[in-house]
């Protein structure tokens, strides 16, 4: 019997720039042990694919490893796998941008390993069949997959044994299906069961067995450092296989050059299974989820896994308008980055980067950091093309129909929306590089069902093996229930309410308010005096009473001023509230007029707000033309991760209110300290 070749392959990836502890804890925890091991036994052919600024991170603070990769390259025990330098999901950026950050990937592995990829790693498993002539444009070969993306095409899973062909326009490229079964046993089976599970794969002669997963979960995730290394199951592991007689391990391209693929295959715009479910919004899970279960796990794994399927990744544009409005911003620069210089374009680049646009059991987009990380990056970019005198532009941002007005100071980048109220959806500083307005509406989430109806778990496990992120319970704090508040209205600045009651803190953080107008979420038009947007709305109590919104922006290098004025037919009592709602880095550390709001904040009678940020050393400062009852309290969001379910402070929402006015003024300063 001939031996089955073992395709192993491991990707490694930290999200650019990253806090410095969550990186040294994965080098710690996976990247160095998982490669001291290794490098014990280097007859173990396998993959590696690394994105490019993780690779240099290593090479600077922890040369020792990356000498053990030189090493293990020169051996021939690695077979290196390209992709976006910067990890991209390659179908979300143009196809420019795609040459560029694959080839300065293969540059990058061929300068410092001598050795130029033939595969690719594809992020996130996004696939879609036009990015073929640009993948092969650049020297690469194959593709690995999920065997799921060929299942949901219609293939069947004895037809797994190998790599495909497809093309696109008639450019050629390889396709490589990754075992689901495998994905899900190594490292997490024993060594004799993850054995067993690399046997099973065998359809055919010489058909192989195919894994490429996160190198994370070698050392990384939940159980698993003591498991792999303390337990040795790494090294059990690679001494099996290389003692196996039946078993060999191989390079993918080798095994290309060797084997004739399995025919044709034209595959599904898809990701993972899972991506699938969590691109859709809540509902769609919860109904998708129902339906899978209807029709049974047998039923699915068999037959329906072709015709049930959730959302596509670009799904998370429609789900997260701003993680859309972030995405256009970028594309908004990538088409003008011949007028950037060359350091402003890695700027560009730094902001492809894949994690901030998405969220699953990973935090992504809820992770305010990341968020952080790519509004600096686009205020580099920002910084670069400012000018002294203050520019104004109306363009359609995030492609939705609607107008917006960038203004762009020697100090600001300030973006005002038409279709959300009139209100501010971008406020960076230019100095700190810092998007005061990078704030996120608390919405519903799917797993969110687990906290309002948890449900008893039992998940068994043998002491041969450990569970995996999909298959551990997730622990549930019966606290949490009570900050699953959901917004109705995206959590910008200058944002109008009216009530035919006094707001007051609770009402104000809970939404328990009477709104009786429509302006806080719906278009204004923008008049020709490019800085007036107007709405002809309504009172809404008994009638609707017509009303008109006229709000008046003005703009000085580090200050917003407001002049707002209203008309409407309804005489009796309204008060009116103005909603700003910012983002810190640590909102329970700011204060309000020199005071902590972790608590919340509640005075009367104010016209003068002054918000510190000790993060940025500088100062917000608010002013209005009447005394107002202001109101302020922590903007918490509850997310999903990998450990269980996380409160995390996005930043702070206030309110100034006051009985009804024609006429309302209100300013906006940055002031550096």
């Amino acid at each position: 019997m001939s031996k089955i070749p073992l395709l192993f392959g491991v990707h490694m990836h930290q999200p650019v720039d990253n806090f410095g502890e969550s990186v040294d804890e994965a080098i710690k925890l996976c990247y160095k042990p998982f490669f001291e091991t290794m490098l014990r036994y280097k007859e173990f052919k396998f993959s590696v694919h690394c994105s490019g600024w993780l690779l240099e991170r290593i090479r600077q603070q922890n040369p020792e490893i990356f000498e053990n990769m030189k090493t293990l390259t020169q051996a021939g025990s690695i077979e290196w796998i390209g992709a976006g330098y910067y990890e991209p999901v390659l179908s979300s950026i143009p196809s420019r941008d795609r040459i560029a950050q694959i080839d300065m990937l293969s540059n990058y592995i061929l300068k410092h390993f001598g050795v130029k990829p033939k595969g690719l790693w594809l992020t996130e498993r996004v696939w879609e069949s036009s990015l073929i002539p640009d993948i092969k444009s650049c020297g690469i070969e194959y593709v690995v997959l999920d065997d799921y993306h060929f299942l949901s095409s219609g293939f069947d899973a004895k037809d797994m044994g190998g790599y495909y062909k497809t093309e696109e326009g008639g450019v050629e490229l390889g396709l490589f299906p990754i075992s689901k079964s495998l994905r899900y046993a190594l490292p997490f089976f024993s060594v004799k069961k993850a054995i067993e599970s690399i046997l099973a794969q065998k359809k055919g002669k010489n058909s192989p067995a195919v894994i490429f997963d996160d190198g994370e979960k070698f050392g990384l995730w939940p159980q698993t450092h003591e498991w792999v290394y303390q337990k040795k199951w790494l090294q059990k592991f690679v001494e099996e296989v290389i003692q196996n007689k039946d078993i060999k391990t191989q390079h993918y391209f080798e095994y290309m050059q060797k084997n004739r693929s399995l025919g044709i295959a034209y595959l599904n715009n898809t990701s993972y299974f899972e991506m699938g479910e969590w691109s859709l919004r809540a509902e769609q899970t919860l109904a998708f989820e129902e339906l899978k279960q209807s029709v049974g796990d047998d039923y699915f794994e068999q037959k329906g896994v072709a015709f049930l399927k959730g959302g596509i990744w670009k799904n998370f544009f429609i789900k997260y308008i701003e993680s859309n409005y972030l995405h256009k911003r970028m594309l908004y620069f990538s088409a003008r980055q011949n007028t950037l210089g060359s350091g402003v374009v890695e700027s560009l680049y730094k902001l492809q980067t894949n994690d901030v646009f998405w969220h699953g059991v990973f935090g992504g987009l809820y992770l305010p950091n990341l968020r952080d990380n790519a509004y600096r990056y686009l205020l580099e970019i920002e910084k670069s093309v400012s000018k002294k005198d203050i520019t104004t532009q109306i363009l359609d941002i995030d492609m939705d129909g609607f107008d917006e007005l960038k203004v762009l100071s020697s100090k600001l980048s300030v973006v005002i929306s038409s279709k959300n109220g009139a209100s501010m959806v971008e406020f960076g500083s230019l100095g700190s590089l810092f998007n005061y307005q990078n704030t996120l509406m608390r919405r519903k989430e799917a797993y969110h069902e687990k906290i309002l109806n948890p449900k008893e778990i039992e998940h068994r496990q043998s002491d041969d093996e450990i569970n995996t992120i999909h298959s551990d319970a997730l622990e549930v704090d019966e606290e949490l229930k009570g900050e699953l508040v959901y917004d109705w209205h995206p959590k910008y600045s200058f944002v109008d309410h009216f009530s035919n009651t006094e707001f007051s803190l609770e009402s104000f953080r809970n939404l328990t308010f009477d709104e009786i107008g429509d302006f806080a979420n719906q278009p204004f038009a923008l008049k020709e005096k490019k800085n007036t947007f107007v709405r002809d709305g309504g009172i809404y109590l008994d009638r609707c009473y017509k009303s008109r919104l006229k709000k008046e922006y003005r703009f000085f290098h580090t200050k917003i001023e407001l002049r707002y004025k209203m008309k409407t037919d309804y005489e009796g009592e309204v008060f009116y509230g103005c909603e700003l709602n910012f983002h810190f880095a640590h909102p329970d550390k700011i204060t309000f007029n020199s005071q902590n709001i972790v608590d919340g904040f509640s005075e009367n009678n104010l016209d003068e707000l002054v918000i510190y940020d000790d993060f940025t050393s500088e100062k917000l400062i608010i002013k209005t033309d009447t005394k107002c009852s202001v109101f302020g309290y922590i903007l918490n969001t509850v997310s999903q991760s990998e450990s269980g379910f996380d409160k995390v402070a996005q930043g702070v929402g206030i309110l100034f209110s006051q009985p009804f006015c024609e006429k309302f003024k209100i300013s906006l300063e940055l002031v550096d300290e």
